[in-house]
């Protein structure tokens, strides 16, 4: 029998996917688990990887015309009885602040005291409190639009967590507009949409379904709800990005009025839109393998990592050659940026350091020893493919950038191919049930994938997903509707939606 080779994470993706998740985050250093349950500690690597990708969508915003504010943490609970639908939608999840203070209580800890007269939700989402404050500041057609977003935390007690992809707290940006018509806030919510497609594309190599989310499945309070779904190693879907119409359901409900152009008093039309530090989840699930973490070059912390390998006598040649090198990298562009590079001088085995990186994923790993010094060349390891090759220096700086767009464009190639391997269209619930069922208790948890058929969005249909663990993720807005039958009702229908199991 062959042996198995040995890959740095265990166990790998096809034995036990869900660990396999968890133990890319520990070996890549990304977060930690902190004391608070359901919370993480976001680690530099992994802070590095989120602040290119905020930098990157913040640069996208205000090309779009955005600006940044901040909005406060608490909202008063009569805020979320407004909008009734909404507040159905995260009741659950929210956490309550009803104390403002501590006092020493009888056995030496410390109790809440000072009952707030009206209890403060910490924030779930914001359509409420920046609301109330868009009431305020627009009283003219004149005042609009506000295009507006802020960067910040959320909280959603959650009771089954996993880090990065559903904690209690988490990072994200949400965009909150208002307009004085519906064509314009339509407009904005599919801008926003093509916003988020770009990024998960060309930054995150990370193809998308842009789609429209079913009734059931739509933001809570939302008119209509647009979506980018990516499909992960696993087969799942994981949603990625939301952009939602939210009509005049929020303005009528926090009082966002304004008089137009002949005198008479008009509700705005709204929009919101978001994506947060699950994208990271999304970028750990699409490329890593079972030596780590993938990250595409764009978004990599460090692009490529120079390796001095030297004895003491030979350290000052080293890492002078190192230094030079790194200079010379620097100076050249990729993605409209000055190539990222780091020197790893730690005084660790090469092997380990080596490794080290490999499994943070860092594009490219570039070893310069006494022997490179003496050829004037470099030893260069790639983590897409793990292809070592040595390159004469100037060669190397020249093509380094074209190098980490090969990488950036295989990466996406690669999980494009995942995808379309795994779509399939269906005429039939029985052969669409049979997609998504293990033929055997015994099988990996990785079956199924993308199921493509016609639907009617109803209570059966629901009924039907329900003992599959299926949803509908979205009706995709590239797949013009044509005539058909749904095959979970037998009704004629021309709705053709995506279904998977998800995140």
């Amino acid at each position: 029998m062959a042996k198995q080779p040995k890959t740095a994470i265990s166990p790998t993706r096809e034995e036990n996917y869900p660990e396999w998740y968890q133990q890319v985050i520990r070996a890549a250093d990304l977060a930690d688990l902190s004391p608070v349950r359901g919370c993480m500690v976001i680690k530099p690597w992994g802070w590095g990887i989120w602040e290119n990708m905020q930098q990157a969508l913040d640069r996208m915003f205000k090309d779009t015309g955005h600006e940044n504010a901040y909005f406060p943490l608490f909202i008063p609970m009569s805020f979320l009885e407004k909008e009734a639908e909404h507040v159905d939608g995260f009741a659950k999840e929210c956490a309550v602040v009803t104390h403002h203070r501590l006092e020493p209580g009888p056995d030496g800890g410390l109790v809440p005291a000072g009952e707030l007269e009206e209890p403060l939700i910490v924030r779930p989402t914001s359509e409420t409190i920046i609301g109330a404050m868009y009431a305020k500041w627009v009283q003219s057609h004149r005042d609009l639009p506000i295009l507006i977003n802020q960067w910040a935390n959320v909280v959603r007690w959650e009771l089954r967590t996993r880090m990065f992809l559903r904690t209690t707290e988490f990072l994200w940006q949400e965009g909150h507009t208002a307009h004085a018509t519906e064509e314009e806030a339509v407009e904005e919510t599919n801008k926003m949409l093509e916003v988020y497609a770009d990024f998960a594309e060309n930054w995150m190599a990370m193809p998308v379904i842009k789609g429209e989310k079913t009734a059931g499945e739509r933001f809570p309070g939302a008119v209509s709800t647009l979506t980018i779904e990516a499909m992960m190693q696993d087969r799942k879907a994981l949603q990625s990005g939301t952009s939602h119409f939210l009509g005049q359901n929020f303005s009528k409900a926090q009082g966002i009025q304004f008089q137009d152009q002949n005198g008479e008093t008009c509700f705005a039309w709204t929009t919101s839109w978001g994506v947060s530090t699950r994208l990271i989840g999304a970028l750990i699930m699409t490329h890593s393998d079972d030596d780590g973490l993938i990250v595409p070059p764009r978004l990599a912390p460090a692009q490529i990592i120079l390796l001095p390998i030297h004895k003491l006598e030979s350290e000052a040649d080293v890492m002078e050659y190192c230094e030079n090198l790194k200079k010379e990298l620097e100076a050249q562009q990729f993605g409209g940026l000055p190539i990222r590079v780091k020197i790893d001088n730690r005084d660790i085995r090469g092997g380990e350091k080596n490794w080290q990186h490999i499994k943070r994923g860092v594009p490219l790993r570039v070893e310069v020893g006494p022997k490179d010094i003496e050829k004037g060349g470099v030893f260069v390891g790639r983590r897409d493919t793990g292809k070592k090759q040595g390159y004469d220096r100037k060669e190397f700086v020249s093509i380094a950038a074209d190098i980490l767009q090969e990488i950036q464009q295989e990466l996406y190639d690669r999980a494009l191919k995942l995808r379309e391997d795994n779509t399939r269209a269906f005429n039939d619930f029985e052969e669409f049930a049979a997609y998504f069922t293990p033929k055997n208790e015994d099988e990996p948890e990785i079956h199924g994938g993308f199921a493509i058929c016609h639907f009617v969005d109803c209570p059966e249909m629901e009924e039907k997903l329900k003992p599959l663990k299926v949803t509908a993720r979205c009706i995709p807005l590239d797949r013009p509707a044509n005539p058909g039958i749904c095959i979970f009702t037998g009704q004629a229908t021309d709705k053709i939606g995506i279904f998977a199991k998800a995140y």
